[in-house]
């Protein structure tokens, strides 16, 4: 069965790089039925960032593909901009752990101009690091992430959260962080969820599930807001990690071929949840392509 001609098919996370797969791998996302892209910015090149000018560098090679994407594919972008937490672990052996800090948060004040000119929706990945660091690291982290949010609560955008996978407590956790800030908790997002938890454990955040079968059929009748999610990382020595980009899209029509009723389902995390969190409407017209 087809996809309902008006019906988007969103990957609310990816990665996509001029040195990897790139707009070919778009390409492969529409031809199964995708339509619409977040793409998060990733260091194109080895080893983290060690300047703002090389965030700034980044940023504008995630934004020039993202444009041209949509030139050649048709698919819908939108570019998703914040340096890499991990990457004050990296650049403080170059750098000292204060000086990445302060670098860290010079480069969420450049995405957050960015994102308030129009030219991203969101800024991520921000966050914490998803595995034991010396305390003074983990300090500075906590830090920098905090700076995050306001940087997010300043430029009115959502903010997507990298971090290990939640229990209640880690969801409670992290919507700590929100107190001190005044950042709304119903915009913040924990990208790559594995976990599937009811609302009432979720402590306000957003998840944005990772595309596995067996996961979307667990959380597919969950009420708004939460997405899905491949974050395909585009890395020719890893092909197809972490999911392939086609999944979100094949995911789709697997579930409305083996259930038609499954389409309107769909339209939580394709639709309803977009417009919850970040306030517009993914739109498609199968009928009459772009």
């Amino acid at each position: 069965m087809p996809l309902p001609r008006d019906l988007p098919v969103v990957d609310h996370h990816c990665h996509l790089s001029p040195n990897g797969e790139g707009v070919g791998a778009a390409r492969r996302f529409r031809d199964a039925g995708g339509t619409h892209l977040f793409l998060a910015t990733q260091n194109y090149h080895p080893g983290p960032p060690v300047t703002l000018e090389d965030y700034a560098a980044q940023f504008d090679t995630t934004e020039a593909l993202a444009d041209r994407i949509r030139r050649e594919t048709g698919v819908e972008v939108y570019p998703v901009l914040a340096p890499y937490p991990i990457d004050l672990i990296g650049a403080a052996r170059s750098l000292g752990l204060a000086a990445a800090a302060e670098l860290q948060e010079a480069a969420m004040d450049l995405a957050g101009r960015r994102i308030e000119d129009g030219r991203a929706v969101a800024l991520g990945e921000i966050g914490r690091p998803h595995f034991p660091v010396d305390p003074t690291v983990q300090e500075a982290a906590d830090r920098v992430f905090v700076r995050a949010l306001e940087v997010a609560r300043d430029a009115g955008c959502p903010a997507v959260v990298h971090c290990a996978d939640l229990d209640p407590d880690g969801y409670r956790e992290l919507a700590a962080f929100t107190a001190r800030t005044g950042f709304p908790l119903g915009r913040l997002i924990k990208h790559y969820a594995r976990t599937a938890l009811p609302a009432s454990d979720r402590a306000g955040i957003v998840p944005s599930y990772l595309a596995r079968s067996e996961l979307v059929a667990e959380v597919e009748s969950d009420a708004a807001p939460w997405f899905l999610e491949t974050d395909f990382l585009d890395d020719p020595r890893r092909p197809g990690a972490v999911l392939d980009l086609a999944t979100v899209p094949r995911r789709a029509v697997r579930r409305i071929a083996a259930d038609p009723t499954a389409a309107d389902r769909l339209r939580v995390p394709f639709q309803r949840s977009v417009e919850m969190v970040y306030g517009f409407t993914p739109t498609v017209d199968r009928d009459h392509p772009p």
